[in-house]
């Protein structure tokens, strides 16, 4: 018998799936070649979920159901309710362009998004090594159909194709990774597996093993270099639309399932995982920072730029090392939440200004599209240079707090190692500075290429318009998203 608990622990989950299953099938009643009714029943759903998960995060407990597979704690909900914000921010800025290019002829996008933030939520609650892996699947699976939605465009189908078969193999890494845990301890559950390992009565060389393919399975689906093969091509090939719902709420549900495998089951192995993470984030730095400055197209540039942030959001990973005391740990954790979190609010914001540019037969790709944005719209060149100022870390916005907090972590160690790390990690902002920049010059100094005016729906102005402001007040004042994130770590380290 399946007690009261276990169901409460998943509701946000089952009404999520109830009311996918119904738009599905409201969706073939739908003759609309906008597809309002599917969009709004969309937007509507997403809006109690949201709710739903952010009065979770405010009740602050802590619960187990499903025989603990299952985990209901102010992390994963909060992560929850910012990834259904994020999903729903992309379908407003996505459908005009899904429209344009008759990609809405059914209502496959927003279905497929929706199981889509169902594998994110399955990811995020998942204490059991078998639960977090199916949620892996729904996410990835869904994605690859939706990298895939343009069935006549030959550059997105390859785009999928090689997203599918990348996938594939670093699905069969983290799996592998993790039935080498189980071999070893003999457990699937994430508590078991720690308080086995924490025994000290398991080969170290097994779990050691094991914990190379999880972190390499990890650091694919994050995007960090040397895994980091598709995020180009799969940026570049896919559908705008789809690039940015890929690539901006999967990182939260990503996130998580770090802190829920490496942290919560594997902290016992922290000197091992945090070597390898510490190498991953130095070569994500050195890979995407220098690879994006020879970039002439916009969508592959922020591809290499999404490489080098999650180099950064690593850096607090390794910084949260017990040697220096539980505290540090909270802290350099909840450093990379609130960094993982903003740079999901800044990419919204970037990607949305490429969707409001692209029109039909025009994709505006290309970073000299962007020419004489100021003088066509100030509002959205505004929007945009917002966005880039912030990715590139300068005060007063929210990249550049997000990076001092990192910072702070790695120095507060007090290892010269982690204060060299912090020094690098510094330079190399300094060269990523220059190809964020180059967009904003191009936007206030170069001559427009076109002197069509920039219009869009008054739905995506107005999200847009508070995107951007987000961006700057989160950055004048980031006390409350800092603390929501130390808190929720707090609580997420106490069970």
């Amino acid at each position: 018998m399946i007690d009261k608990i276990s169901w409460v622990t998943i509701y946000p989950e089952i009404v999520l799936l109830v009311m996918t299953c119904i738009i599905a099938l409201v969706d073939l009643s739908t003759t609309s070649h906008r597809r309002t009714r599917t969009y709004v029943l969309t937007l509507l759903t997403l809006a109690v979920v949201g709710v739903l998960s952010g009065l979770a995060a405010l009740n602050g407990k802590t619960s187990y159901g499903f025989g603990g597979m299952v985990v209901s704690d102010p992390m994963g909900n909060w992560l929850k309710c910012f990834a259904t914000i994020a999903l729903m921010v992309t379908l407003v800025y996505g459908r005009p362009y899904a429209a344009d290019r008759d990609m809405l002829r059914g209502g496959e996008m927003f279905t497929m998004s929706m199981f889509a933030l169902l594998g994110m939520f399955v990811m995020i609650s998942g204490s059991n090594f078998l639960l977090i892996y199916l949620g892996l699947e729904l996410l990835t699976l869904s994605s690859y159909a939706l990298v895939a939605l343009r069935r006549d465009n030959a550059v997105a189908s390859e785009a999928a194709m090689k997203y599918f078969v990348l996938g594939a193999m670093a699905s069969g890494f983290l799996l592998y990774g993790l039935s080498m845990m189980y071999g070893a301890t003999g457990s699937l559950d994430v508590n078991e597996v720690f308080k086995a390992i924490a025994s000290g009565k398991v080969n170290h060389q097994v779990l050691v093993f094991g914990l190379v393919f999880i972190v390499a399975g990890l650091a694919f689906k994050v995007g960090a270099a040397p895994f980091h093969m598709w995020v180009p091509d799969v940026y570049q090939g896919a559908p705008t639309a789809i690039t940015l719902l890929i690539g901006a709420a999967p990182e939260l549900a990503a996130f998580a399932i770090i802190i829920r495998l490496l942290v919560d089951a594997l902290q016992p192995l922290a000197i091992d995982w945090q070597q390898m993470l510490a190498v991953l984030a130095i070569a994500s730095l050195l890979v995407g920072n220098l690879a994006a400055i020879a970039q002439s197209n916009l969508k592959r540039m922020l591809a290499y730029s999404t490489i080098s942030q999650m180099g950064f959001m690593l850096l607090g990973l390794v910084a949260g090392s017990d040697q220096q005391g539980t505290y540090n740990a909270q802290y350099a954790y909840s450093a990379s939440m609130f960094y993982i979190v903003t740079y999901v609010l800044t990419t919204l914001a970037s990607f949305g200004i490429i969707l409001l540019l692209a029109r039909e037969g025009f994709e505006s790709e290309e970073i000299t599209d962007l020419a004489g944005l100021n003088q066509r719209s100030p509002l959205y060149a505004g929007v945009m240079a917002i966005a880039m100022f912030s990715l590139a870390g300068l005060p007063p916005l929210v990249g550049f707090y997000a990076k001092l907090a990192v910072l702070q972590a790695l120095i507060a160690s007090g290892q010269a190692i982690y204060i060299g790390l912090a020094v690098f990690a510094v330079i190399m902002s300094l060269i990523g500075a220059f190809y964020y920049l180059r967009v904003v010059k191009v936007m206030y100094f170069d001559a427009p290429v076109t002197a069509t005016t920039v219009s869009a729906p008054r739905d995506v102005r107005a999200v847009l318009t508070i995107n951007g402001a987000l961006i700057l007040i989160l950055g004048i004042v980031p006390g409350g998203l800092m603390t929501l994130c130390y808190d929720a770590i707090v609580a997420t380290l106490a069970h």
